[in-house]
């Protein structure tokens, strides 16, 4: 296969996520709370990608003024995600709304009907997260335009399934919508894999962390290109009674001193202290403002250094257009050494994956 047809075979397969996005690639940058703000967003989108604003517990004044700086950066398409359990739900929804987002991406739970309809009323696209087949169905069926399947090799909040398995499970069998990949994703070769599987695209976070646009402190991105894929370990439960969402970051002198934290809180539960309930919000309050120190601060020692398993390919600070361009090139690469695929572009490609010509080639 020659590099023209690996890039035509590349577009082939991705054009579903391409039109789905407005995007040259079905590349979606993963949403990091106070790392992907303006600056990365629009650095992701400007190269072809699509930036994805990381709302996190941001108040919708905050949230208004974050999507009209990054507008005032880039003129291409980016998304907003926003957690399920936010107190001013509703209000974030108008905000995106008024500011005419395209696409809004709903993380950290199930997202119910009412508020799909909400975003798909204020002319969005509605994105939802789903663990499992039949939670992705019930998604599609509640409203949702898309998924993203994000395995436990992920950063930040994880579900207990790697990705390869949550692909295998999802992707053969759910072609009502676009199914976007995400959790371990840092070269192209894995990027070819997932959409010769059936994705519609991917979503990386972790490889965007040390890129030159992103406002993450030196010391943070110092311990990424340090790091091998072990550093990055999931979170601890002590106590069936005390659950912890596990949370996958860099192992550092906080995650010890997390363990020891739970083990006082069990303790003074126990010996009549605190209550269950007491004890539960104290340990949830543990990494409040821990995550902004280390990304912000610099403070990587007892910060959370959430990243997932794919930081051990973060190997120095680049700019974001170089680390898409180094996908591509990694993706179809992959592509041109199948042999007896190019006969054919479009005899092998899933119906699913095509789109008009306008956007073949366009990458």
């Amino acid at each position: 296969m020659t590099e023209t047809t690996a890039r035509a075979r590349l577009d082939q397969l991705w054009a579903r996520g391409c039109a789905f996005l407005g995007t040259r690639t079905a590349v979606m940058g993963g949403a990091m709370s106070w790392v992907s703000e303006r600056h990365l967003v629009a650095a992701i989108s400007n190269a072809g990608g699509f930036g994805v604003l990381a709302c996190g517990s941001m108040p919708p004044d905050a949230l208004a003024a974050e999507i009209a700086a990054t507008k005032a950066l880039t003129d291409k398409p980016f998304g907003v995600n926003l957690i399920n359990m936010h107190p001013d739900l509703n209000r974030l929804l108008d905000v995106c709304r008024e500011q005419a987002v395209g696409h809004v991406v709903i993380a950290g739970g199930f997202p119910s009907s009412a508020t799909l309809a909400r975003i798909k009323d204020g002319g969005a696209k509605a994105m939802a997260f789903a663990p499992t087949l039949a939670s992705g169905r019930r998604m599609v069926k509640l409203g949702a335009d898309a998924l993203v399947i994000e395995g436990t090799e992920a950063g930040g909040h994880i579900g207990p399934v790697s990705t390869t398995v949550l692909a295998q499970e999802i992707l053969p069998d759910l072609r009502e919508a676009p199914v976007f990949v995400a959790g371990g994703i840092g070269r192209g070769e894995a990027i070819v894999a997932y959409l010769e599987l059936g994705a519609s695209g991917v979503q990386v976070g972790t490889r965007f962390v040390c890129a030159t646009e992103s406002i993450a402190h030196p010391n943070f991105k110092k311990s990424f290109i340090r790091a091998s894929a072990r550093d990055a370990q999931a979170s601890v439960q002590l106590d069936p009674r005390f659950p912890v969402i596990p949370v996958r970051a860099l192992a550092n002198a906080g995650s010890a001193a997390f363990l020891e934290f739970q083990r006082t809180v069990i303790a003074r539960v126990d010996g009549g202290e605190l209550t269950r309930d007491e004890g539960l919000l104290e340990i949830e309050h543990f990494w409040a403002g821990a995550l902004r120190r280390a990304v912000i601060d610099g403070d990587v020692e007892f910060g959370s250094l959430m990243a997932g398993q794919s930081v051990g390919l973060v190997t120095r600070e680049q700019p974001v257009a170089d680390i898409l361009a180094e996908l591509i090139a990694q993706a179809e690469t992959a592509l041109a050494g199948r042999h007896g695929v190019g006969a054919s572009l479009t005899s092998s490609v899933p119906d699913r994956a095509m789109a008009s010509p306008s956007v073949l080639g366009a990458v």
